[in-house]
């Protein structure tokens, strides 16, 4: 009787919530009060919200209860990406891409037609990369920073697919891994894959707070730190010397391994050393061409402790064989001829002039991010829905996202995070100007 009572409730709501007859942002009795209307016990009204909450069409948040969730908005992402395809105003992901680009590639192409090496880009290529390609990345990882012997990198089909094979090589079901409060989404994926125990670190105005992984390490078994040091997403914060030197020892006196992502590290100028270079010995490193570059080159760099590299090589076979000859040809011929280099001087003006329209359009509001940033993230006020006002903004062709794919605590904070690298900027001005007035009227429905 029990569970049927328990599975009859939940249906009820269920049916509420999609009909319509409770509203998006309305909230619910509390534990206690469920339990006494309905006459169950207050276990059971907890189980109820529960199922509630897996099924994405609740969320619960701490010290305020249990409110109905928008269901425009697909559970655990911010937006709808079939709005993106149908021509919304993409606030959501960053793709930033410079007019000149297309021209670019189709002479790369070009080049690789007329080089003598085309039949080397039938065949299959080695594991972790030809060792003139792996190279060829170690003469520009020395450009920023990171010193290295090529038979320490691997070639993947982009940063996420270097951070799936590193899960892949050093960690197992189980393993505890030191997260900040927000992190990036793709890594919050492969943990969920691969059963990774997320801890997560308390963020700071400047990166993550280090006595709080000083205080976890101190009690349960780290295995590793996962950690964007240099341009964090989406917070943008640029860790200090002092504090990536103390990051790695913590690492290091209690045996954990540090995951370090440098996807969006281009973007900031004369950073501190990465990680890397502080702390080679323990640190992966990860990064690619897709945000640099494009999203379409899928070819990325991972630069290992020798000791892991094997089994770097294996997951990599494991999951693609190698990377793509052809785009790594094209990606290593931008690399040494300085291709790279210039686009991303290009995009760190670009991003610095579209952050300087979000900080002018949205001036008054609790902006946070970097002066060269391609995305910000915007606090909302105490009583806000944050699934709401991106329902709100998605009906009228602007797409962005919630805290919720970004947090690893079991109550998101009212936030938006806001890419700014993909709408041209006769679009942007008009969508953040949108924004701005449902956020100042509190107009979300």
């Amino acid at each position: 009787m029990a569970a049927s009572r328990y599975k009859s409730l939940v249906d009820a709501f269920a049916s509420d919530i999609r009909a319509g007859r409770l509203a998006a942002g309305e909230r619910l009795p509390t534990h206690r009060a469920l339990a006494a209307r309905e006459g169950v016990a207050v276990v059971t009204a907890t189980r109820v919200y529960a199922e509630l909450e897996a099924m994405g069409l609740v969320s619960r948040e701490q010290g305020r209860g249990t409110f109905v969730r928008d269901t425009a908005l697909p559970p655990g992402h911010g937006i709808d990406q079939r709005a993106v395809a149908n021509g919304a105003a993409d606030l959501n992901f960053n793709y930033p891409v410079l007019p000149e680009q297309p021209g670019l590639l189709r002479r790369a192409l070009r080049e690789v037609a007329a080089s003598g090496d085309l039949d080397a880009l039938l065949r299959y290529q080695p594991h972790p990369g030809r060792p003139q390609d792996r190279a060829c990345v170690a003469r520009h990882l020395g450009r920023r920073g990171i010193t290295c012997d090529p038979d320490r990198i691997l070639l993947v089909s982009g940063a996420q697919h270097g951070l799936a094979v590193t899960v892949m090589a050093a960690l197992a079901a189980g393993d505890v891994v030191a997260v900040d409060a927000l992190t990036y989404p793709g890594f919050k994926v492969l943990a969920h894959a691969f059963h990774l125990d997320l801890e997560p670190l308390p963020v700071t105005a400047a990166g993550p707070d280090l006595d709080a992984l000083e205080r976890l390490c101190a009690t349960r078994p780290v295995r590793a730190v996962y950690t964007m040091p240099t341009l964090h997403n989406p917070l943008g914060w640029v860790v200090p010397a002092a504090d990536r030197v103390r990051l790695a020892g913590i690492a290091r006196r209690h045996g954990a391994l540090v995951i370090e992502d440098a996807s969006y590290a281009y973007l900031a100028e004369d950073p501190p050393p990465p990680l890397a270079a502080t702390a080679p010995d323990i640190t992966v490193h990860v990064s690619g061409l897709s945000k640099n570059v494009a999203t379409g080159l899928r070819v990325g760099f991972v630069v290992a402790p020798p000791s892991l590299v094997p089994a770097l090589g294996r997951a990599v076979r494991a999951t693609v064989w190698n990377t793509p000859a052809l785009s790594t040809a094209i990606a290593c011929r931008w690399l040494d001829d300085g291709t790279v280099d210039r686009l991303e001087a290009a995009k760190r003006e670009d991003a610095r002039a579209r952050q300087a329209i979000a900080r002018e359009e949205l001036a008054g509001l609790p902006l946070v991010g970097h002066p060269s940033s391609y995305f910000a993230w915007l606090p909302l006020p105490d009583d806000a829905r944050a699934d709401r006002l991106a329902a709100t903004l998605a009906r009228r062709g602007i797409s962005v996202a919630t805290a919720e794919p970004f947090s690893t605590s079991a109550h998101p904070p009212q936030a938006i995070r806001l890419a700014l690298g993909s709408t041209g900027p006769d679009r942007l001005r008009p969508a953040l100007r949108t924004l701005r007035r449902l956020v100042a009227e509190d107009a979300y429905a």
